[in-house]
C-alpha cells in the first residue's frame, strides 16, 4: 500500500494543526508549523472562500493524516464504524485509537505514528505473549503489550519513553515502563481525544 512521503510538516500546516507528527522536534522551535504558520504553497497567504464540502474534506483529511491512513483504508473504517451501535463518528475514532500502532504511540514506545508503524511492522512487540506485526491490529480490554527483550536497547525506544510525562499517558491504558509493558485498561472514549476533531463533518462527507 502506498504511503506519503513527503514532508509531514506540510501536512501540519495544510490542517492548520501542530499533529506531533514528527515527535520531539515538534516540541522544539525548530517545529516548522510554529515558524510558519500558514498553509504551503506560492498563494497560501489569500484568503479564500471554502464550501461545506472543503470543510468536510478538510476534516477527513486532517484524522486521515494524523493517524497515517490511505483513502481506502480510512473508508474501510467509517464502513465498519457504521455497522456498530453508537454514534458512528465517535466509533470511527475510536476504532483508530484501538489500533496496534496507535496503542503503541499512545503508551510512549515511539515518538510518533509513523515510527510506531515501523516498530511494530520490524516484530518488535508481543501482544499477549503472541509476536503481533500488523499495526491495524485491534487492540481490546485486558490485552498486554510487551516490549521484545531482545528490542530493550533500541536507542529511538528508550528516548521515547524517557519524554512520555511530556505527552502522558492516557486513561484507558497503563504503562509499566520498568517492565516495558502496557495493559489496556478499558476502550477509549470519546473524551480521551483531545484535538480538535469535528468527527461529524467526516460522516456528513461520507454520507453524500
Amino acid at each position: 500500500m502506498g504511503r506519503y512521503r513527503g514532508s509531514v510538516c506540510r501536512l501540519c500546516r495544510r490542517e492548520n494543526l501542530k499533529m506531533f507528527l514528527k515527535g520531539d522536534r515538534c516540541y522544539s522551535d525548530k517545529c516548522s508549523f510554529e515558524r510558519k504558520a500558514y498553509p504551503p504553497g506560492d498563494h497560501s497567504r489569500v484568503p479564500r472562500k471554502v464550501s461545506d464540502y472543503g470543510i468536510q474534506l478538510r476534516e477527513k483529511q486532517k484524522v486521515k493524516r494524523m493517524y497515517g491512513l490511505m483513502e481506502k483504508q480510512f473508508r474501510g473504517y467509517f464502513k465498519r464504524a457504521e455497522r456498530q451501535k453508537g454514534i458512528t463518528g465517535e466509533n470511527l475514532l475510536m476504532l483508530l485509537e484501538r489500533r496496534l500502532d496507535n496503542t503503541i504511540f499512545r503508551l510512549g514506545f515511539a515518538r510518533s505514528r509513523n515510527e510506531a508503524r515501523q516498530v511494530v511492522k520490524h516484530s518488535h512487540f508481543l501482544v499477549n505473549g503472541k509476536k503481533v506485526n500488523i499495526p491495524s491490529y485491534i487492540i481490546k480490554p485486558a490485552d498486554v503489550i510487551e516490549l521484545k527483550e531482545k528490542s530493550r536497547k533500541i536507542n529511538g525506544i528508550l528516548e521515547s519513553l524517557n519524554t512520555v510525562s511530556r505527552r502522558g499517558v492516557p486513561n484507558w491504558l497503563e504503562l509499566d515502563k520498568d517492565q516495558f509493558k502496557g495493559r489496556i485498561l478499558s476502550f477509549p472514549t470519546r473524551e480521551d481525544l483531545t484535538f480538535p476533531i469535528e468527527e461529524k463533518l467526516i460522516v456528513e462527507l461520507y454520507s453524500k
